[in-house]
């Protein structure tokens, strides 16, 4: 298999007609084994697979690009769903209509039968497969949005109720207090208090400083209970 890290190991020179594939996952942790054995099974040899492994942020494509420079009119391409060629409706469109108009390839999306440019080469057979190229665009490109939508739902009431997120707080050390005040008399440096609390400088200045506020906060809280008494 070509990768997005590895070399090519094959030859430069290609003939027409030649079955290749693509498969994409969207992290290094995600496992391919599921477009892989279906490309296979397609027969598309492992040294004819192009894959790319990146995140959402990323998306350079580099063996995706080796591919496509290779790709000679009348190959065979293999996908195994639609939202391999891209990350919403335009990409997906886009590489659709570069593959099949600028460089003359044949597309088979293995889970969807209908998309396959092999079949129903006239006119009608042309304008059936492009429709339903845009509707499962985007279908794809609209559930991904209510996802997120729901997904912000979520935490908004989840927030809503009280639901705290990220990493939960540290309970400061036993000598946190002792070392505050060394510091704030001087008598220590910040990188000491730090070191003495076994924690990074920006953490113990961060907590430190929230303390400060919280103590002023008291002061002022009692100050105005004794003015108003």
């Amino acid at each position: 298999m070509v990768t997005a890290c590895g070399n090519l190991n094959t030859e430069e020179v290609f003939g027409i007609g030649e079955q290749y594939a693509y498969i994409r996952v969207s992290s290094r942790d995600q496992n391919e084994d599921r477009q892989r054995l279906a490309l296979l099974a397609a027969g598309v040899p492992s040294d004819s697979q192009y894959m790319d492994k990146l995140s959402g942020k990323n998306f350079e494509r580099p063996a995706y690009k080796r591919m496509l420079r290779r790709l000679r009119a009348g190959d065979l391409l293999y996908i195994l769903s639609i939202d391999r060629l891209g990350r919403n409706y335009s990409e997906v469109l886009e590489q659709w209509r570069v593959l099949t108009k600028e460089k003359g390839v044949d597309i088979v999306v293995l889970d969807m039968p209908l998309l396959d440019t092999r079949r129903g080469k006239d006119l009608m057979g042309t304008f059936i497969a492009d429709l339903v190229l845009q509707i499962l665009s985007f279908v794809a490109q609209n559930e991904r949005e209510n996802i997120r939508k729901r997904q912000a739902e979520g935490i908004a009431a989840a927030k809503a109720r009280g639901v705290r997120f990220g990493r939960p707080s540290q309970a400061l050390p036993d000598n946190f207090y002792l070392i505050h005040k060394a510091w704030r008399e001087k008598s220590i440096t910040l990188p000491q208090a730090a070191r003495a609390c076994e924690m990074p400088i920006g953490t113990f200045y961060a907590k430190a400083r929230k303390l400060e506020e919280l103590s002023s906060m008291i002061r002022s809280s009692k100050r105005l209970s004794s003015e108003r008494g």
